[in-house]
């Protein structure tokens, strides 16, 4: 039996060896992934920064859960860097001693990991491998702690004894960690770690800002959009590879909640999966998508993605792709950052425009967008129909104005007309100089979330060169997603625009006084955000400062701010209508009810429809710019 600390190396140096191994037979997993352009050596750099403070601030919602991962992990890495550093200074009895307290860091992290698990494990947590975390742990860390305690002590035959049984545990648990570096839990270390050097959103860290814009698609590939796992780009299947499964993403899914075929984490799962060779078991053992029975075999990374429509493939169903609402809810919550929304609508676009297999209504919708330019098919020259009494100016290419109100498809439907009605009677009272675009086309969003890009460009550059040929300070719009598309994805047209959420707006308005809003006392009020101006915006601040100064009794709902939840009306849910257990605008009804509250406030027309689609009993539905028009004790025009 060697001696206690020539053990503790031979444990590290026989773990790094196998680990060594099994990473270079992942690397090959991401081989088969396309390119992309990344700045490896800036990648390197910021990956610290990135892992202590993007990844952190994540893992920090859950504070238990921060606390075990940095003891469990930070305590036995140092564990793991004493071990090393003894064999270079045997002898040195401050170096076990340090060795001791680093393994009862561990151990600490080890009975959070366990109590985490134990008795019953959450149904969120994935088990199978995952569950033989704790005990491969506790094998390494009771190992190294016996093995220091031996450095210390006097040799004896019992501790030879004991030294045998830690050396032989410490290989067997640090070996196992090492091998699942490839197919099991510990893939995540190496994988997290790459993918936070070359994420393929670099701007979401460190801005504490959004970054949700939608990559364009190369119109002119011979394949559009990603029809095989294979078909990423290699830096997108390190994040796939990178999922912890913890759960998160799943927890926050408001599809998943609804009983919809959609679970993001098996969604990943699905993609990863698939990365090996065809007909490998699938070692996934957590929640499935619901009502969609689990693949047990690997398609192979050059097999389609989505099963076809006689269901005779191992590919993800088609319902799962489409269930999605596209809300980030899933890539807010992911302490890994990975990036689900984007993987779906890459493979949207797939289904969209090379397969024509876009289900429900959405066909319908993309025709009308091809043939009319909006998505409820009405003409453009009807825009304008619901203002026919209010003589809004429209905008002219000689006459330049502060704001430009982008109407969108709100100025079709009856009861968002009401808001568009309400916001030019509050502008009017603040003699703000506005005008409406006569040629205004839909922007775009629904098709690109459908996976139609091509539709989304030809509709993006020809709102683009209208504006271009007028004089503006700044966009106005009611829609979310129509804030969202101008002010992010229209600047890879190249103008850069600037574009406000009404809200905002109103806000300043009103610390400006050129509004005087009244008093609501007798209700209590809550707010739903919108994810678009939440999630992909940042914008939580503003309707919040509007309702304080309006009622008396505004509370706030569990789930709000960025991890609200979503009303369902995102990603083209309602028109490609994949069915679960539940409504999710029912269960945003329920959040609103469980507070007591009276009024339930929008700022946007989707959800404005989706939660007035509730069936009774439910909240009365309002906007905040007629709440506060009503309030002001102005009659609705």
């Amino acid at each position: 039996m060697p001696e206690p600390t020539t053990a503790m190396f031979g444990i590290v140096a026989f773990g790094v060896l196998v680990a060594v191994v099994r990473v270079a037979m992942l690397a090959m997993r991401w081989r088969v992934g396309a390119s992309a352009r990344v700045p490896v050596l800036a990648g390197l750099a910021s990956m610290p920064r990135r892992y202590l403070h993007d990844v952190h601030e994540v893992v920090a919602r859950k504070p238990e859960n921060a606390r075990m991962h940095a003891t469990l992990a930070g305590g036995l890495l140092l564990v793991l860097v004493l071990a090393v550093a003894l064999v270079f200074h045997a002898g040195t009895r401050a170096l076990s001693w340090m060795i001791l307290a680093a393994s009862a860091v561990a151990l600490y992290g080890l009975i959070l990991q366990g109590r985490r698990r134990l008795p019953r494990r959450p149904a969120h947590l994935s088990g199978g491998k995952w569950s033989m975390l704790t005990p491969a742990f506790a094998l390494v860390v009771a190992s190294f702690a016996t093995l220091s305690v031996a450095a210390l002590a006097a040799p004896s035959t019992a501790w030879a004894v004991s030294n045998g049984i830690a050396f032989a545990c410490g290989l067997v648990g640090l070996g196992w960690l090492a091998w699942t570096v490839t197919s099991g839990p510990m893939r995540h270390a190496i994988a997290g770690a790459l993918h936070l050097a070359f994420h393929p959103r670099p701007a979401r860290f460190g801005t504490n800002k959004p970054d949700g814009a939608l990559r364009p698609l190369d119109l002119d590939a011979p394949v559009l959009g990603v029809e095989t796992a294979g078909s990423f780009a290699w830096n997108r299947l390190i994040g796939f590879d990178a999922c912890v499964q913890c759960g998160r993403c799943e927890s926050a899914c408001p599809a998943f909640a609804a009983g919809m075929p959609l679970n993001p984490k098996r969604l990943i799962q699905d993609i990863a999966g698939n990365l090996s060779a065809p007909g490998t078991p699938l070692s996934y053992a957590g929640s499935p998508h619901p009502h969609i029975d689990l693949a047990r075999l690997a398609a192979g990374p050059i097999a389609p993605l989505v099963s076809d429509r006689a269901g005779t493939s191992l590919g993800i169903a088609p319902e799962t792709l489409w269930a999605c609402t596209t809300c980030r809810a899933c890539v807010q919550e992911c302490p890994m950052m990975i990036e689900h929304v984007d993987a779906v609508i890459d493979i949207r676009r797939f289904q969209t425009l090379e397969e024509a297999a876009a289900p429900g209504k959405a066909a319908e919708v993309l025709d009308n967008l091809d043939k009319t330019d909006t998505a409820s098919g009405r003409a453009l020259s009807e825009r304008l129909d619901w203002a026919a009494d209010l003589a809004l100016p429209v905008a002219t290419p000689d006459c330049e104005v502060d704001i430009l109100l982008w109407l969108g498809e709100a100025a079709f439907d009856r009861r968002n007309q009401r808001t568009l009605r309400a916001l030019v009677t509050l502008l009017r009272q603040a003699d703000v100089d506005f005008a409406v675009l006569e040629e205004e086309r839909d922007c775009g969003d629904l098709a690109r979330r459908l996976g139609d890009e091509a539709s989304f460009i030809r509709l993006a550059s020809e709102n683009t060169r209208i504006l271009s040929g007028l004089r503006f300070r700044r966009i106005v719009t009611i829609d979310p997603h129509v804030v969202h598309s101008l002010r992010n994805e229209y600047q890879q047209f190249g103008t850069p625009l600037h574009v406000e959420h009404h809200t905002e707006v109103l806000m300043r308005l009103v610390e400006e006084g050129r509004l005087k809003p009244g008093r609501l006392e007798d209700r209590r009020v809550t707010y739903h955000d919108p994810c678009y101006l939440g999630r992909y915006n940042g914008e939580t601040t503003a309707p919040r400062m509007l309702l304080s100064a309006i009622s008396t009794d505004f509370v706030e709902m569990e789930r709000s701010g960025m991890r609200s939840r979503c009303c369902g009306g995102g990603g083209g849910a309602p028109i490609t209508d994949i069915a679960g257990d539940r409504r999710i605008p029912d269960m945003r009804m329920g959040d609103a009810r469980e507070i007591d509250a009276q009024l339930l406030i929008t700022a946007c027309p989707y959800c404005t429809q989706m939660l007035e689609g509730v069936a009774q009993p439910r909240l009365e539905i309002i906007d905040i710019a007629e709440l506060l028009l009503a309030t002001a004790g102005e009659a609705r025009p």
